[in-house]
């Protein structure tokens, strides 16, 4: 999580601020998202779960166009960078590469906020990177 708040977010368009439930001004997207989470006074005292919640909504929100939809290639694109230690070893499970082909096609077709976290949430769950944290957890 550390190396993604880190990392700024550099696209070309800017994103409507309606599509962000967090802050009610446009938040430059060549700030990182570690700034751009430290300017959300509700997160100033967050769990880490609410902050691991908050950048993957800033990340979608950064990434998503004024309408705050995410077209599926940047979608896809994103997966493979800013998740790639839960996608890596994936390539050959049946799931995974059903996920990756339903965003290969219908392009025109776009996610909103939730289609994108269900996802995360299933890639995680199907992933080798969730097995080997459960047995970090177990070897305590």
């Amino acid at each position: 999580m550390h190396s993604t708040q880190d990392q700024a977010i550099h696209l070309e368009e800017e994103s409507n601020p309606s599509a962000t439930p967090t802050s009610s001004r446009k938040m430059p997207k060549s700030i990182s998202i570690s700034k751009q989470l430290a300017s959300i006074k509700a997160l100033k005292k967050g769990s880490d779960l609410e902050k691991a919640i908050a950048t993957a909504a800033l990340i979608f929100r950064n990434s998503s166009d004024p309408d705050g939809k995410l077209g599926k290639a940047t979608a896809k694109n994103l997966l493979q960078t800013q998740f790639r230690n839960f996608t890596e070893g994936q390539e050959t499970k049946p799931k995974y590469q059903e996920i990756l082909s339903e965003l290969d096609e219908h392009t025109e077709n776009k996610l909103d906020f939730e289609d994108f976290m269900v996802l995360l949430l299933s890639l995680t769950i199907m992933s080798d990177l969730l097995q080997n944290i459960w047995s970090a957890k177990n070897e305590k």
